[in-house]
């Protein structure tokens, strides 16, 4: 069984805005074996936190992980995935509904939230994509 770890983060500047979503995916050792951002146009910062779980669960899949723990700054999101949370949001359903298909690929997973510094990789990835989409006018 292979297991990563799985820090993923969202971000919208503005409520909703231009938003990024990130993962960066390593092993227990803290050694990092992918990192991936990606634009996702003007949405919600929780639309943009659940896309990026979506991306780090597919990077993680990818590299052929069984076992995922998954790391989010998003007390909200990680609640829903978990169920202690209804998802009263619309537009987050669909997202809830995916991210719980993702996480059954896996033999086994978890997800907890922790505070935003202790997912400063992540969170720095977010920054760098909604920086770097501005420099270049996109």
């Amino acid at each position: 069984m292979t297991k990563v770890i799985v820090h993923v983060d969202g971000g919208a500047r503005g409520n909703p805005g231009p938003a990024a979503a990130a993962s960066v995916v390593s092993t227990p050792a803290g050694e990092v074996l992918d990192e991936a951002a990606e634009l996702l146009g003007k949405v919600t910062n929780n639309v943009a936190e659940y896309r990026a779980l979506l991306l780090g669960l597919a990077r993680a899949r990818a590299l052929g992980a069984s076992e995922v723990e998954v790391v989010n700054d998003s007390e909200l999101i990680a609640k829903q995935v978990q169920g202690h949370y209804k998802v009263k949001h619309e537009a987050m359903r669909p997202l809830h509904r995916q991210s719980l298909a993702a996480l059954k690929e896996f033999e086994k997973w978890s997800i907890r939230s922790v505070p935003r510094a202790q997912n400063a990789d992540a969170d720095a990835l977010v920054n760098q994509a909604l920086d770097n989409q501005r420099h270049t006018g996109g």
